[in-house]
């Protein structure tokens, strides 16, 4: 089982949202919930460059404007981050049934390592990586195949659980099976026809889990 994490396992997009509109105002770049709606399961860098390129504000240092938006963010989850409801009661299931359990995510080490100490999952996963530093982020499906290696477990013997299309379309590049768990502004969204199994929340994902595995 290979879990994403913003959106999953945490309760972090909308702190996203609160930590880029900021972010970018400070260098007068006015972004809505909308427009960060737009570039969910990208990494950050490459979202900062999206937005460079669109305001024309190509003088400003894309290094700059992360670190001012992760330290907003940092901030943010320490004060404020919980669990997806469902997710203690899905890690459970999986660590009394012996299922390995790995996380992929896009976002920095940084804020994985940041999140992981904030909910006290240090002893949970078996992989836990980061498309930071990897030649490709999501759609791409590096680190979802990154993920699977570490686990030692074959692709096609995974399933993945993504709120984010990008994340869905990379799990599914990499011949994972997918349980999509789009948030209600993108719950109609047609791209996600492409997951093998779609819920409205973790509850969901729990019983689907159980009737897959039993």
């Amino acid at each position: 089982m290979i879990f994403d994490m913003d959106g999953v396992l945490i309760e972090s997009e909308s702190l996203w949202r609160i930590a880029m509109i900021q972010g970018f105002k400070e260098v007068n770049m006015n972004l809505t919930e909308a427009d960060c709606r737009k570039t969910m399961g990208l990494r950050i860098p490459e979202v900062i460059e999206i937005w460079i390129r669109h305001f024309g504000f190509f003088h400003l240092s894309v290094a700059d404007i992360e670190s001012r938006i992760m330290a907003l963010l940092l901030e943010l989850i320490d004060k404020k981050g919980e669990f997806i409801p469902g997710i203690p009661e899905l890690l459970n299931y999986c660590k009394q049934n012996k299922i390995k359990t790995g996380i992929a995510t896009s976002s920095s080490h940084q804020l994985m390592n940041a999140v992981i100490k904030k909910l006290k999952l240090e002893d949970q996963f078996e992989a836990a990586l980061s498309a930071e530093f990897m030649t490709y982020g999501k759609p791409h499906p590096e680190v979802f195949l990154a993920c699977a290696a570490k686990l030692q477990i074959p692709p096609q013997h995974c399933l993945v659980i993504e709120d984010s299309l990008n994340g869905t379309v990379a799990a599914k590049a990499a011949q994972m099976k997918v349980i999509a768990v789009p948030d209600a502004d993108h719950i109609d969204v047609k791209g996600f026809a492409l997951a093998d199994h779609r819920a409205k929340n973790m509850q969901e994902v729990l019983v689907l889990f159980k009737s897959l595995f039993s």
